[in-house]
């Protein structure tokens, strides 16, 4: 091409062409020339077939895109210069390759999707060059069709129409089709937008799938055997490629219409807490159109074998007689074993609640003290028991209590026993004038001795009449035996319980009659009885079924519950109010901390029909509720564990106060997200996770013990003291001894700690006292959550006495400071040596008289100013600090006092102050009134004397190895 066109240049510049001279007439013969130069159009095919492969710029066209003019080889006019194309937006364009011989090629501008457009048709048309280089002399080709097709590429997986699919099924028939499946593609062509193929990725499954997504049974359902089946199902197009996510089949197995109840659960979860929980909330039932006239429904709750029945608070008896408004003077006889009451130590113990076991082995001797030898004519005994039927072909008595004579003979004064599944309570009266026969032994005959379940006795007795009460229930006996009365001897007698004591015609004493079974809380209560809203208090249970929104039943409903609402009857002749009432039934615990386990719950039906059709049976429902573990608190003592207080008050009359500032704090772990914590408040605890913050809860308590550390209390010289008044009027009680102090009562932790800080430790004889060490721990539902060992330690401030002559030394050594050292002895004593004393020893005294005079004024005028003190400090004693240093004695050198320049009257006066204290504090024949000023001395310490203190000695209290 390019020769060619060089050729030609000589030429057209000899014709003048594409010079500029010659003006107008230059221009004229430029277009004839190019008009009789290029005489012909370009010429292309009339229609082109292309395919282009979508995300590919380059169009295979047929036949190719190639143009031919007539008027080559000349330049400029035989070449090609361009392909237009004509249409809107076509992402699409025609590129000239070769200009001499015309090839081109068509190609896209972008990215071409199929999924888009699938066709693109437009017209082309081919240019050349003209005459020269202006483009407006270019002739053009007549238009040419260009069609094109995208060539798809599989790049869309198949897709289910639905996310799942849910499909019911009866049991015992083979299905064509239960349900179909379908899945799409989003590529373009057939080959890849159609779904050639459908399959089931679950494996053991009896179902199967066609290429059309029919799913069929292979086998006959059963729903006994699975209620439900899930299964995944995947899709592949015709280019094998599968789908991007499985989807879900669900199929429900429906059972062949059997009367019964529908759409409940077998486990019910309980949060403690959580108040009133509904059990069955969707609960219906299905009588498969049978004609029923009216139903009956049971619910019972079982809790046999949780606690004592159910779920019963587990305070102690006592406590809980007193929550239920019991009269005083109730003697518990299986306490928690303790260092006071150990006679329950060696029995077999339920771990989670105060239950004794006895296996036909064991018994416990009563301490002599405990109960009074002999009962009046009104006491009560309670106890709740489990019972079995007796070992044996001939069932022996199996004793609860008995108080027997504990020598030389084997009398049963009274004693309660179970016989044969009879309960019976033997009362031997005394002989005291007639000597008749009277009432003696009570027999009762009652199922529920030998049912294995916990049930709660009370015996009620008022001389001659003997009244039993189970589960609230009052019952008479059905026999009463009459005895002689037992004549009055001087054997004492023992009281047991579990076991009956022979200690009289016998070789060796021992026990018999033992008792197979569990006891709780048996206590007897002398000189009183037991009236029976206590006695309906004392076996309430804590938990048990409840009726939410008693209005929605219906007018139609009848219901009725136990005692301890553990059985509900339900009855109705409508199926939908029955369905209605049955959701209404709730579970309910009321304990801040139940016990956590299973309860059964098991619902009966009875059902009956219009005339004589045969009546439909209804399976009974059995299910149960999980009582989830309750948050467990975490009970904290603190408080001031060390401090010293000065000898006198430790003899005071008032004593020194233990634990002025005690605080008891419960707190429980809460997981939280961080994020959470500025919301709520809540402080982060070192050591604690993240993701765990500390809250606070309220609870009660049930008791507090302050034990004694080091060695018991000294009855003749030290004792711990608490006012009634303060357990009084706070609704707790107390037993003291020389091994500590307990409080014990159901109160809130606030009340025990109004009670811990008045408890006061008095010693009479300080001076032999150093220190004494103390520990408090608390409890709440006796000891299942137990509180940390706070432990104190209180010492003595000893005065120190120094002698005269050792007076005189201090003034004449004259020490720049004064410093205070604590010996550990309880006294400091110094022995007057017998010399004759020097000329110099006598001015020196004479000095010392001199000196005494004007100290003795200051004496006088100290004493006024501390009247005024005395008044305003005695409401600030309760809240003293821990290092009380108003009553230590300072030895101060009088000397200084006189001959240190820039002292004034004011701090004289004050530092006479100080010697007076000396003085009264170490004078060994002060009256009570002097013994009140220096119990008073704390206030005079901190206001009258601080500014001479700190000018002083500046005493710190916070470097002291403590």
């Amino acid at each position: 091409m390019l020769p060619g066109r060089l050729c030609w240049v000589p030429l057209l510049l000899a014709l003048g062409v594409g010079s500029g001279r010659g003006g107008g007439g230059d221009s004229r013969r430029r277009r004839l020339l190019a008009a009789k130069v290029n005489k012909h159009k370009p010429w292309i095919e009339t229609s082109y077939h292309g395919v282009i492969t979508e995300n590919n710029d380059t169009v295979i066209l047929d036949p190719p895109l190639v143009a031919l003019d007539k008027d080559a080889p000349v330049p400029f006019a035989g070449e090609i210069c361009a392909f237009k194309i004509h249409g809107q937006e076509l992402p699409f364009e025609a590129v000239v390759l070769n200009q001499t011989s015309g090839e081109g090629r068509l190609r896209a501008r972008g990215a071409i999707d199929c999924e888009l457009q699938k066709e693109y048709t437009f017209i082309i048309q081919a240019y050349d060059c003209g005459a020269g280089t202006r483009a407006a002399a270019w002739k053009k080709s007549h238009k040419a069709v260009v069609h094109i097709q995208v060539k798809d590429v599989n790049e869309f997986a198949p897709t289910f129409k639905e996310p799942a699919y849910k499909a019911v099924v009866t049991e015992g028939k083979i299905y064509d089709s239960i349900l179909q499946v379908e899945a799409v593609d989003e590529d373009c062509s057939p080959q890849y937008s159609q779904i050639c193929n459908y399959e089931i990725v679950t494996t053991d499954v009896p179902f199967a799938i066609d290429r059309n997504g029919n799913i069929r049974n292979t086998e006959k359902l059963s729903y006994d055997k699975q209620h439900q089946y899930e299964i995944l199902v995947t899709a592949y197009d015709c280019g094998q490629k599968p789908a991007a996510q499985d989807t879900l089949v669900q199929v429900d197995v429906k059972p062949v219409c059997k009367p019964g109840w529908q759409d409940w659960t077998k486990r019910i979860e309980y949060q403690p807490g959580s108040g009133s929980v509904p059990l069955f909330p969707s609960i219906h039932l299905e009588t498969c159109d049978g004609a029923v006239s009216s139903i009956q429904i049971t619910t019972e709750l079982q809790t046999n074998y949780i606690g004592k029945g159910c779920d019963r608070e587990t305070y102690s008896e006592k406590s809980l007689q007193k929550l239920c408004g019991a009269s005083s003077g109730i003697i518990d006889l299986l306490p928690s074993p303790s260092a006071a009451m150990n006679w329950t130590a060696g029995l077999l113990v339920d771990s989670s609640e105060m239950i004794f076991k006895f296996d036909g082995r064991q018994g416990a001797k009563i301490p002599d003290g405990i109960v009074p030898k002999n009962l009046t004519d009104q006491f009560t005994i309670t106890m709740w028991m489990k019972h079995g039927p007796s070992p044996g072909v001939r069932a022996e008595k199996e004793t609860i209590l008995c108080n027997s004579d504990k020598t030389e003979m084997n009398r049963h004064h009274y004693a309660l026993y179970v016989h044969n599944c009879r309960l019976v309570f033997l009362l031997r009266k005394d002989f005291d004038q007639a000597d008749t026969f009277r009432p003696a032994e009570f027999h009762w005959k009652l199922d529920q001795i030998c049912d294995k379940e916990w049930h709660y006795y009370v015996i009620n007795v008022e001389f001659p009449v003997v009244t039993l009460y189970m589960d609230g229930a009052t019952y008479e006996p059905y026999l009463v035996t009459n005895d002689w009365p037992i004549h009055p001897s001087h054997i004492a007698m023992q009281l047991t319980v579990g076991a009956c004591w022979q200690g009289g015609e016998v070789t060796k004493p021992r026990f018999a009659q033992f008792f197979h079974g569990s006891l709780a809380s048996l206590t007897i209560r002398p000189g009183k009885m037991e009236s029976q809203k206590v006695i309906s208090c004392l076996q309430a249970c804590k938990e048990g079924l409840d009726l939410n929104s008693l209005e929605s039943l219906g007018q139609g409903i009848k219901y009725h519950f136990n005692p301890s609402q553990s059985v509900l009857v339900m009855e109705g002749d409508d199926i939908g109010n029955i369905n209605h009432a049955l959701q209404k039934v709730s579970y309910i615990n009321s304990r801040q901390f139940p016990t956590a386990g299973v309860r059964r719950l098991k619902v009966s039906s009875k059902v009956q029909c219009f005339g004589e059709d045969v009546c439909i049976s209804i399976p009974d429902l059995d299910t149960y509720v999980m009582v989830l573990q309750a948050i467990e608190p975490q009970i904290t003592l603190r408080g001031t564990d060390r401090f010293w207080r000065p000898a006198a008050q430790f003899a005071s009359a008032r004593g020194v106060v233990l634990f002025p500032d005690i605080k008891i704090v419960s707190t429980f772990t809460k997981a939280e997200a961080p994020g959470d914590l500025r919301a709520t408040g809540a402080s982060w605890v070192v050591g604690t996770p993240k993701s765990a913050v500390l809250e606070e809860m309220l609870h009660n308590l049930d008791f507090c013990d302050i034990l004694v550390l080091g060695g018991d209390l000294d009855p003749r010289e030290e004792c711990l003291e608490l006012n009634h008044s303060e357990l009084h009027q706070r609704h707790l009680d107390a037993t003291n001894s020389t091994a500590g102090y307990s409080i014990y009562g159901v109160g809130s932790m606030s009340r025990y700690e109004q009670v811990l800080r008045h408890v006061r430790y008095r010693h009479w004889r300080p001076a032999t006292l150093e220190a004494r060490r103390f520990r408090i721990k608390c409890s709440e539902l006796n000891g299942r959550y137990s509180s940390n060992e706070f432990n104190l330690e209180v010492s003595v401030l000893h005065e120190v006495r120094v002698s005269d002559e050792e007076h005189v030394n201090h003034l004449i050594v004259q020490p720049p400071f004064l410093q205070s050292v604590h010996h550990p002895e309880s006294r400091v004593s110094v022995q007057h040596s017998s010399v004759v004393p020097s000329i110099s020893t006598v001015v020196i005294i004479i000095s010392v008289c001199m000196l005494v005079f004007v100290v003795a004024m200051g004496v006088y005028r100290a004493r006024i100013a501390h009247q005024h003190f005395t008044q305003e400090t005695e409401a600030a004693k309760e809240a003293e600090m821990d290092w009380d240093d108003s009553a230590l004695t300072i030895t101060v050198n009088p000397m200084e006092k006189h001959e240190a320049p820039g002292r004034g009257e004011d701090e004289t006066e004050e530092e006479e102050e100080e010697v007076e204290e000396d003085i009264s504090s170490s004078s060994s024949d002060s009256d009570d009134s002097d013994e009140e000023e220096v119990e008073e001395g704390t206030g005079r310490g901190r206001h009258g004397q601080s500014g001479a203190r700190q000018a002083q000695l500046e005493w710190d209290d916070s470097t002291l190895p403590y």
